[in-house]
């Protein structure tokens, strides 16, 4: 998928970009948001193509450097809409079910791969796939009145959906996400907020303002270092801690050869702001 943010226009959800920061709204809001196969195919496309955008290799200022991840009408998603998706897979036979299932998984590896730092501006309902969107992402801000809810017990699935098992409890800690996963209940917002799940609380009425400042305080940071700490946090699960120090140590080494670190530098000298261009 070729990606020009500024003429973008996916088929199932909305898109808009302005000065570096991007906004995904799942946008069926009669229905709070549910995701269909063919959202989460495109979802999935879209997160991949970020890590490339634009493809047409324009100026800076027409790259994406931040995303927002929101839903439409006071809601974030329902997850997989029932008649959609959850009606269909249960005729599928084996092999239809796996391909589905890794597709689901796939979308949750191209938003933790893409280097863009992403945002989740949750409020009202935040369930199911929902859920795991908002889990996906780097950071999450939420409202005190969101339902946030890993639901797949409910309707007779294992908790271990698209990655849940292994994100949800260094977000929140294993035993929190043991009883998330296990009861599928309601998680509030102020409590997701104690919990750590949320970063930040926000009214609803100023939810995606304070989301998009975040974004766009980001994308005007030093984002390829933004995009080696994305990198680093996700890599290094699977290392020990001798490993991941000398993987740090390359990352920076990597880092300091940016003219963003020379540019940071030669503003402390000036006692000027610096102007970080991402490269």
């Amino acid at each position: 998928m070729d990606l020009d943010p500024r003429t973008f226009e996916p088929a199932h959800f909305a898109w808009d970009y302005a000065d570096g920061v991007a906004t995904v709204t799942l946008n069926r809001p009669e229905r709070k948001n549910p995701l269909t196969f063919e959202s989460y195919a495109e979802l999935r496309d879209t997160f991949r193509a970020l890590a490339y955008a634009p493809a047409t290799g324009a100026v800076p200022a027409d790259e994406v450097k931040a995303v927002v991840l929101r839903g439409a009408g006071g809601n974030f998603c329902s997850g997989g809409d029932v008649h959609e998706i959850i009606a269909p897979l249960t005729r599928m036979a084996m092999p239809e079910l796996l391909r589905f299932t890794r597709m689901t998984g796939d979308l949750v590896k191209a938003v933790r791969a893409c280097p863009q730092v992403v945002i989740a501006a949750v409020e009202g309902v935040c369930v199911g796939a929902g859920a795991i969107l908002a889990m996906a992402s780097d950071l999450r801000i939420g409202t005190a009145d969101a339902k946030v809810a890993f639901l797949f017990t409910r309707v007779g699935l294992a908790g271990c959906d698209m990655g849940a098992c292994a994100i949800l409890p260094r977000i929140v800690g294993h035993g929190r996400a043991a009883e998330l996963l296990y009861t599928g209940r309601v998680m509030p917002g102020d409590e997701a907020y104690i919990w750590g799940f949320f970063n930040h609380l926000a009214e609803a009425d100023q939810l995606y303002d304070r989301a998009a400042g975040v974004a766009r305080e980001l994308a005007a940071g030093p984002t390829f270092a933004h995009a080696m700490t994305k990198r680093m946090l996700d890599q290094e699960w699977n290392m020990g801690v001798d490993q991941a120090i000398e993987a740090e140590a390359q990352a920076q080494a990597i880092c300091m050869q940016s003219q963003d670190f020379e540019r940071a530098y030669k503003a402390f000298a000036a006692k000027e702001k610096p102007a970080f261009e991402g490269n």
